[in-house]
């Protein structure tokens, strides 16, 4: 028998080591069996589980497990991201703790192998966690991004972009964090709000015929000046275009050009150019040929470049000395208070500098065109279908993307230096000594690239570089291009559309069929999960207080497309209370021994509830499995939910106590198999979603009349069920019977009739057969709805309230046990209030003003709470409609 309950602490380890040691998550070996891969977004080395990863892993175990189902060799890849600056900066903090010892005093190989060691010992952490989620990765095929066959597919494409002139050393503006040294992705920087100022300065003009006045945030870097900008139709400095400036402190001479970036409407309209330290006008250098003078040395001290008494000073001491030089001179015109954003660098905290470094470049744009090919034909389609837009937008504008830094974690560049700064690009050491004998003539000391390379570098590469790329392997040939790519929308630049590039390139197809980008987690109240907020919610803790099962279940069901999900740990229990209602469900068949049955056949049963159930049962699974193929992931949880909880467990089951307790053997017989071949049904419908507890039960009714001849649910066969199974009159019948007893328990509930109150449910108009529907099931609406009978009236006594259903008409008289009258005032009141709310609220979300400045999650609370409200309204008008047609 059944336990009382489900206890997922012992049953998910138990149930997870069995799928394992089966080998369940490898894709069959059937060569028919059509192929279905996913690879995983893979995940920070360093990282542990957090709410993000939770949604992400559960929506790609929901698709893999249903596709497993459906027969197909299905694939889930996983691995973990070597995650560059992270793992480095949690190894030389560990260094730092032990020793005060940096990873310079090391040096390189030395660091390098303490990484790789630290790895060894805690890298699994994440992976090891998505197994407590129950996420059925093949564990066997698992992949890391500087393995060794990962690092032979990244220097191939490194070498072979770079000899087809797609990959080239540049001197540009990038991210530089000045803590760590090193170039970083937009992605590592975090823009925080700061209060700060704008300096107006005044530069005298060389012929001392007046001044010209521009306005910085940050002084320093007027050290680095070449120019002054002015809007070309700017009447005030028309006359002054082609004339010059001496840049104070630093003394030389820079011109005033014309160039459209300068704001007329912003500021003096003027504005200073340094191209060597900011993004803006590094562009306006270029278009006027300007000198490119970087003033501050790796670690943001104001180098050579600078003014003597400058050399040496941290850059934000520099600005110190700026003003004071500027208010010294006369020529500090006003000091205005300013809040705005800064760049800071996401792992350092300090403030990210744009920085004029030489470094490798991708030429983005040429890798770009085919990309936007791949979508526009549909060869890669992106769902929600409006992240099309930011997708075009991106790749129709990108810039070279810069693959280089100064990192010793990761994979070096395989570029060799000549003695004459020849540079060598190959595969090997061995190769570019060859090549440079060659070159030279002779043997000559060549020096390797120092720095290491993007970690979206090789993670670009995943969809095929993890199935054995550049060798032409079996999973290779089998599983790629890959099916689908779940995960997050806020990477679309730096990973989907890398893969997209890399994955075109290099193997002339798509890397994968179709991309779903999944919502953002956010709290109860909307707001962004943040630890400084202390809202964030661990996935982990979650799984030990509900189980895998409920979580996933919550993430599921609230993941609709194009929206954020409000996470509260209330939806998650409700979720574990749904789990426990099927479990009951299954005790109860249990107790009343409805075992499966040989040779069961559903499309032959007789009775009109049993067929119902059937064709109910039809219509969930192709609702589910639709929903599942397409991704509508939510759609396929609501579904299951409807029909598990209202559907089957308390409408079949309770409308089949008779038949299960009556003295008619067949149709007891017939009610037991179909009761165990509908849960056998929900029970491999809902495994995707949740699959712990539907294996366990699985498992555990196993014993039941006829042995499963499919092994583990994992395993199972998805139902495909024919519609010839849906059976309109029966599904009338039944449909009758609950319609009426929910909408006579609405009326009970609006009018506030007491439980114990016993009135009889008359039936005044119905034609023969709904006549006879309801007089044979009228023992049974009578005990569900509460009324002391069913029977057919010619007419109702005075204050019975009607109602139609189906056509149906019905009356239940219940003047006896409320007071009418106090009934309609209080309906009255209760309309009166929620006209009130629906009023307020509808005049702020048609303020334009509260829209445009409340935050994105207020403005959808409002709507929510204005759709809830007149759906109310409209509920209690239908009541007291009902009341004043008989008072």
């Amino acid at each position: 028998m059944l336990e009382k309950t489900f206890d997922p602490k012992t049953a998910e380890p138990r149930l997870y080591a069995k799928w394992e040691s089966l080998g369940a998550f490898a894709p069959t070996s059937d060569p028919a069996a059509e192929p279905f891969s996913i690879v995983i977004p893979p995940p920070n080395v360093t990282g542990s589980l957090h709410i993000g990863h939770a949604l992400n892993n559960t929506l790609q175990d929901v698709l893999i497990r249903f596709e497993r189902m459906r027969g197909k060799a299905a694939l889930w890849l996983p691995g973990t991201d070597h995650a560059g600056i992270a793992t480095q900066m949690v190894v030389e903090r560990q260094l730092a703790a032990a020793g005060n010892q940096s990873r310079r005093d090391m040096g390189r190989e030395a660091f390098v192998a303490k990484v790789w060691e630290w790895k060894a010992e805690s890298g699994g952490t994440i992976t090891n966690q998505l197994r407590r989620l129950g996420a059925s990765c093949d564990w066997s095929r698992e992949r890391f991004t500087l393995d060794e066959g990962l690092s032979a597919a990244v220097r191939k494409v490194f070498v072979t972009l770079h000899k087809q002139k797609l990959i080239y050393r540049d001197k540009r503006l990038v991210n530089w964090d000045p803590a760590l040294q090193t170039a970083i992705s937009d992605l590592e920087v975090e823009q925080k709000e700061v209060d700060g100022h704008f300096w107006h300065f005044a530069y005298p003009l060389e012929d001392g015929s007046g001044e010209i006045v521009v306005a910085t945030t940050r002084p320093e870097t007027m050290l680095g000046d070449t120019a002054v900008a002015v809007h070309p139709t700017d009447e005030r400095y028309k006359h002054l275009i082609g004339k010059a400036v001496r840049l104070p402190i630093v003394g030389r001479p820079i011109p005033i050009i014309a160039d459209e970036y300068a704001d007329p409407e912003k500021g003096s309209g003027a504005v200073k150019i340094t191209p060597a330290h900011d993004f803006n006008d590094f562009q306006v250098g270029k278009r006027h040929n300007l000198p490119q003078i970087n003033i501050l040395t790796p670690d943001a001290k104001i180098n050579e470049n600078g003014p003597r008494e400058y050399q040496g000073l941290d850059r934000f001491e520099a600005r110190k000395k700026v003003i004071a030089a500027f208010e010294e001179l006369g020529l500090l015109r006003e000091v205005e208070k300013t809040r705005h954003a800064v760049p800071h660098g996401d792992r350092s905290g300090v403030v990210v500098e744009p920085y004029l470094t030489d470094q490798w470049y991708v030429d983005a744009k040429t890798l770009a065109g085919p990309a936007i090919k791949a979508v526009e034909e549909g060869r890669t389609v992106l769902e929600p279908k409006t992240w099309e837009k930011t997708y075009y937008e991106w790749m129709r504008n990108i810039e070279p993307w810069c693959v280089s830094r100064q990192l010793w974690w990761g994979h070096r560049i395989p570029a060799w230096y000549g003695p004459d700064g020849k540079i060598f690009v190959e595969e090997t050491e061995e190769r570019a000594r060859a090549v440079a004998r060659e070159f030279y003539g002779r043997d000559e000391p060549l020096r390797q690239d120092e720095d290491v390379l993007d970690t979206w570098f090789s993670s670009g590469l995943w969809p095929f570089s993890t199935l054995g790329w550049p060798e032409e392997t079996a999973d290779l040939a089998r599983f790629y291009p890959t099916n689908t790519l779940v995960t997050g929308f806020d990477i679309i630049f730096y990973w989907v559309a890398r893969m997209m590039m890399m994955g075109i390139h290099f193997t002339g197809q798509v890397p994968f069929k179709r991309v779903f980008f999944n919502a953002l987690v956010r709290d109860a109240s909307g707001a962004k999960m943040s630890k400084s907020k202390g809202n964030v919610m661990d996935p982990l803790e979650l799984v030990d207080q509900y189980g895998a099962d409920p979580l996933r279940f919550t993430l599921t069901a609230m993941s609709g497309q194009g929206r954020d999900i409000k996470l509260s740990t209330q939806r998650i229990e409700g979720y574990r209370n749904f789990g426990t209602k099927l479990w009951n469900a299954a005790n109860f068949c249990q107790f009343n021994g409805c075992v499966r049955a040989e040779g069961f056949d559903p499309a032959a049963v007789t009775n009109p509830l049993n067929r119902w159930i059937v064709g109910e049962t039809q219509k969930t699974a192709q609702a589910v499995t639709e929903a599942i193929a397409s991704c509508g992931f939510d759609g396929a949880a609501n579904a299951l939910y409807r029909f598990i909880w209202n559907t089957y467990c308390d409408w079949y089951v309770e409308l089949s106590k008779p038949l299960l307790k009556g003295e008619d053997a067949a149709a007891k017989a017939e009610t037991q198999g179909t009761a165990a071949w509908a849960l056998d049904v929900i029970l491999k419908l809902l495994h995707p979603i949740m699959p712990f507890l539907t294996e366990e039960l699985w498992s555990q009714t196993a014993d039941l009349g006829v042995p499963r001849a499919e092994g583990m649910l994992i395993s199972a066969q998805w139902p495909d069920l024919p519609a010839s199974l849906l059976d309109p009159k029966s599904e009338a019948e039944i449909g009758l019977i609950v319609a009426a007893i929910t909408e006579g328990r609405s009326v009970r509930a609006e009018l506030n009739v007491p439980g114990s109150a016993r009135p009889p449910l008359l039936v005044l108009e119905a034609d023969a057969a709904q006549r006879a529907v309801l007089e044979a099931n009228g023992p049974i609406m009578a005990q569900l709805l509460r009324v002391s009978e069913v029977r057919v009236a010619e007419t109702a006594p005075q204050g019975a309230i009607p109602f139609v259903v189906q056509g149906v008409t019905f009356a239940l008289p219940v003047a006896e046990f409320i007071d009418l009258t106090v009934e309609k005032g209080r309906l009255a009141k209760e309309i009166a209030t929620l006209a009130s709310d629906i009023a307020h609220v509808m005049k702020k979300l048609g303020n334009p003003d509260f829209v445009a400045r409340a935050k994105e999650e207020v403005v959808e609370e409002n709507r929510e709470r204005l759709a809830e409200s007149e759906a109310a309204k409209a509920k209690l008008e239908g009541a007291l409609a009902r009341l004043e047609a008989v008072v």
